[in-house]
């Protein structure tokens, strides 16, 4: 029986190989997505622009406004010189918020007067953006009151508040969006090779030839599934390869642990492409229905938003979600250092959506044959 496998592995990889599309798109479009998403897909701010409307003359706002400008989160879009400026800037997303320095700024803070007259007005179209920047003017903010009152012997607030973050002490978004890239890239290489592979059959008229040799219906199934098996982790590999190496995501969990991760989600997604390229005559049909499992499957996986703010119902369909659970273990693995021990309720889910989906591939697969 495994002899006449490995014949169907020879094949498929074959056909694979020898094929430049299928080359091409098992190589590069994988590697163009990872560096492009990995740099484009992130919650940091950069070079917001800003618009800086500054009515006081002393060194005070003076030090103040250099903060912002300094600062790598804020680019000086524009100074302001009236007040009937404002709305206009932020009505034509010239700007994302406006500094307003009062004429009293200066005075108020040497005079130990509070509070100085300092607004800031945000662009809160977008909230998200808009909570981000109002969280590094804060941040630029105390800075400033802390070194205000240091240099003039000034006594500190009663009370200091001091952050921290767990698991990721820079809050550095790429350390977050990099790891789900990974297994987004492994789930849609691995779905696209599963999905065609039976379709493809039957669309070059090979799949009769399956049906006269001597292959039971099983083998035929496994020489389907193991290529996409090994394509699979050999894509999740090399993306995890680039994000240790190249983005410097830490790794500080167990190998042993994110490779069975590895392995049960690409058998669970092999098992949902399989009952697709089951079902389908064409490749444009396999193409399809695997384009409808990826874009609800990486929606529902809480890799861009979090599946506890979804809808109650919602949450319910995120459990059939084999990229869900595998969110789960490769940031554990990364960020929190898990071991396979603490993975195990992430484990046993995917296995059972790969062994139920395989079975039914196989049932759909046998009613097709005979």
């Amino acid at each position: 029986m495994w002899w006449r496998v490995y014949a169907l592995l020879a094949k498929e990889f074959l056909n694979l190989l020898r094929d430049k599309k299928s080359r091409f798109v098992l190589i590069v479009p994988p590697l163009v997505q990872l560096f492009v998403l990995s740099y484009a897909a992130t919650f940091d701010l950069n070079q917001m622009p800003i618009a800086i409307y500054n009515e006081d003359t002393g060194q005070a706002s003076r030090d103040l406004i250099a903060r912002f400008t300094g600062a790598p989160a804020f680019r000086e879009e524009l100074r302001i010189t009236r007040q009937e400026q404002i709305a206009a800037a932020l009505d034509s997303r010239q700007v994302l918020l406006v500094l307003h320095v009062g004429r009293n700024f200066s005075r108020d803070l040497l005079g130990g007067r509070q509070p100085a007259s300092l607004q800031v007005l945000l662009d809160g179209r977008d909230s998200n953006t808009a909570q981000i920047a109002q969280g590094y003017l804060r941040s630029v903010l105390s800075r400033f009151n802390s070194d205000w009152a240091a240099s003039r012997g000034q006594a500190g607030p009663p009370a200091e508040l001091v952050l921290r973050a767990w698991f990721n002490p820079n809050l550095e978004s790429r350390w977050f969006i990099v790891p789900g890239i990974v297994g987004l890239l492994t789930l849609v290489v691995t779905m696209t090779v599963s999905a065609l592979s039976v379709a493809r059959e039957r669309e070059q008229g090979t799949f009769d030839q399956l049906l006269v040799t001597p292959f039971t219906p099983t083998e035929i199934l496994l020489g389907k599934a193991i290529p996409g098996l090994i394509i699979g982790v050999l894509e999740a590999s090399l993306s995890i390869f680039f994000a240790v190496f190249w983005f410097r995501v830490p790794l500080l969990g167990s190998l042993p642990a994110l490779y069975l991760g590895i392995v049960l989600y690409v058998f669970s997604v092999i098992g949902v492409g399989l009952m697709i390229s089951s079902l389908s005559l064409t490749q444009q049909q396999g193409l399809l229905g695997g384009f409808l499992v990826i874009v609800p499957g990486v929606i529902l996986s809480g890799y861009a938003t979090p599946i506890e703010n979804m809808p109650e119902l919602v949450q319910h369909f995120t459990l059939i979600n084999p990229l869900r659970y595998f969110l789960v273990i490769i940031r554990g693995v990364f960020l929190q250092g898990l071991q396979t021990a603490d993975l195990l309720d992430q484990y046993w889910p995917l296995a059972i959506i790969g062994l139920f989906c395989l079975s039914c591939a196989g049932w759909l697969f046998r009613r097709r044959l005979y």
